[in-house]
């Protein structure tokens, strides 16, 4: 059986810069949201975990809080902390944290939960380093994946290319859907919610192939690297037919992005 989480270490090695320019545009939209739910303002100790490009860092040093992140990736964590100058960012891989109890007001992470071996110790985690009183929000993509996160995997169906039995399935699969989420979420904070949210990710089709699928970043792209040239002419052909679709008259497409947000009190 292939280790969830040494796999996740290969997967994002050297990811940032293509992540950056592709996926960090579309997790962008939940930034706002996901501060809301956590309470995050002006004076707030907050702790962003898996913090990428440093997106929902700089947004919680918008609104005046004081921000330390983390991400397991050591090329994530410097490009965060390039984008987010004075931000406290370390390197640290959950579910463990390198702070100490009840030192924060706030923890947020967007779309990182479904990127743990063990979601419910992380959660564990997570609750350790947050105040009485503190709140948790945190993000995941509707599962299966739908929409924007899947007209690449959907193409590839289409061209019959097998999902690799080297390849792990996020742990979070079980965890993807609102009344799930919400129990994982309740089993170790308080007044635990979760809400849907969706979105366009209006995008160029083309770039989105490139910092996607081409770049290697997640499964999808990792599989279609593996693919002789023939192979991926043909899921290419196949993305074209699907995006095309959502297509809206300027040379860019539409795609809708299907998330949960949930939030909790330690």
């Amino acid at each position: 059986m292939v280790d969830f989480d040494a796999y996740e270490r290969e997967l994002w090695a050297g990811r940032a810069p293509a992540y950056e320019r592709g996926f960090a545009r579309l997790t962008s939209y939940t930034v706002e949201p996901l501060l809301d739910a956590a309470g995050v303002g002006a004076g707030a100790r907050v702790l962003d975990v898996g913090t990428g490009p440093g997106v929902v860092a700089a947004g919680a040093v918008r609104r005046g809080a004081e921000v330390s992140a983390i991400d397991a990736d050591p090329g994530m964590a410097e490009t965060a902390g390039r984008n987010v100058p004075g931000v406290d960012v370390r390197v640290a891989v959950l579910p463990e944290t390198p702070f100490g109890d009840e030192t924060f007001d706030a923890v947020v992470g967007n779309f990182v939960i479904n990127h743990v071996g063990e979601p419910g110790a992380a959660l564990k985690e997570l609750r350790r380093v947050l105040r009485p009183g503190g709140r948790l929000a945190l993000t995941c993509w509707r599962m299966p994946g739908s929409g924007a996160l899947a007209v690449v995997r959907d193409a590839m169906e289409v061209a019959g290319v097998p999902w690799p039995e080297d390849i792990p399935v996020t742990p979070f699969m079980e965890y993807g859907e609102p009344g799930a989420f919400r129990e994982l979420v309740a089993g170790v904070f308080e007044d635990a919610t979760v809400e849907e949210v969706t979105w366009e990710h209006v995008v160029d089709p083309e770039e989105w192939w490139e910092t996607g699928a081409m770049a290697k970043v997640g499964s999808n792209g990792v599989i279609l690297s593996r693919q002789s040239p023939d192979v991926v002419a043909a899921v290419k052909a196949a993305y074209n037919e699907i995006v095309g679709r959502y297509a809206v008259g300027d040379g860019t497409v539409s795609l809708t992005a299907y998330a949960l947000l949930a939030s909790g009190t330690r």
